[in-house]
């Protein structure tokens, strides 16, 4: 039987880049791909000079890293430095880009809508507002496991009713079977609990901030102002955003789907379809890990994926590509 990279060749090459989002975040990240690509750090210092904050100090720093304010620009500048390496490389520029969640602000940024300066700013602002929003707030997430969609979704409107001051919704719709959901403790918890009678997982995450859910619309709304003061630019690369999944072309809609984001859900299967459907066959993880490569084996239609952040990762793509 053929192998993938042999099955790839045989077709058209058509190529999806992907950011991914908060979670990825490595202590060191990019610190074994500097060693041998200049960009790496070259990229850290100008995304450090723009933000007035030692990036690469904070990758080293499990504390501050894991610091949503910080955690935001070190994971867009990871994906940046790498998408430099990447770029020259490509014999066509990729088809589409996506991010998730925080990873669309990587994927603009690329296509050339946003600075990197601009960016860094930009989401370190993001990283401040949605923190100031929960402030005396207990909150939670959660990874729901092995329940359709709509039945978590049917979940999260139970707990929101019967629950004496439950906030909680689907956040991402991540893969078939995947669904996280955010909000205050008491909504989470709950949500929990009837995940369990059902017989299916729920796992709770490790997360300084509920993303996605109903608890963020102030800081979405902060939000708004914060991206109305930057230039947009027309993007090079079409970008699938998380809000429709699907492409938004002019400036105000990009924006307005950035500031709906933040406090709706990322509908990443869906974006997975619509790259499917594109006959995309190669996707390229730029990053930090390999969450999203993980996340495309468990695809309605799998999409071979490579991820990048190691120089051995990085090898095995080209030889893909080659």
């Amino acid at each position: 039987m053929a192998s993938v990279p042999d099955m790839i060749k045989k077709q058209p090459t058509r190529i999806a880049v992907l950011f991914p989002g908060q979670g990825s975040q490595i202590v060191g990240m990019t610190s074994e791909l500097a060693e041998v690509y200049p960009e790496i750090r070259d990229t850290f210092s100008e995304a450090s000079e723009a933000l007035g904050e030692d990036l690469w100090a904070i990758c080293q720093d499990e504390e501050k890293l894991n610091q949503t304010q910080y955690t935001q620009p070190a994971l867009l500048t990871a994906s940046i430095a790498i998408w430099r390496i990447l770029q020259p490389k490509f014999k066509k520029a990729p088809c589409y880009l996506a991010g998730h969640s925080l990873g669309e602000y990587s994927a603009l940024c690329a296509a050339g809508v946003i600075s990197l300066a601009d960016a860094v700013r930009l989401v370190h602002t993001r990283g401040q507002l949605m923190q100031e929003a929960v402030v005396g707030i207990d909150t939670a997430m959660a990874a729901v496991l092995g329940l359709e969609d709509h039945r978590v979704e049917n979940l999260c409107e139970q707990a929101t009713e019967h629950v004496d001051g439950a906030i909680v919704g689907a956040a991402n719709f991540n893969s078939p079977g995947q669904v996280v959901v955010s909000g205050n403790a008491a909504g989470v918890t709950a949500v929990i609990d009837k995940v369990k009678n059902t017989g299916k997982k729920a796992i709770p995450l490790k997360v300084s901030v509920p993303s996605h859910c109903a608890l963020m619309a102030p800081a979405s709304s902060a939000l708004a102002e914060a991206l109305a003061a930057i230039k947009f630019d027309q993007a090079t690369i079409p970008v699938i955003q998380n809000r429709h999944a699907r492409v938004e072309s002019s400036a105000a809609g990009i924006k307005q789907a950035l500031t709906e984001q933040l406090s709706e859900p990322v509908l990443w299967s869906k974006t997975m379809q619509e790259l499917a459907d594109k006959q995309i066959n190669i996707l390229i993880e730029c990053g930090s890990g390999n969450v999203l490569s993980n996340l495309a084996k468990r695809q309605a239609q799998p999409i071979a994926s490579y991820p990048t952040d190691k120089p051995t990762r990085l090898d095995k793509l080209m030889e893909v590509l080659s």
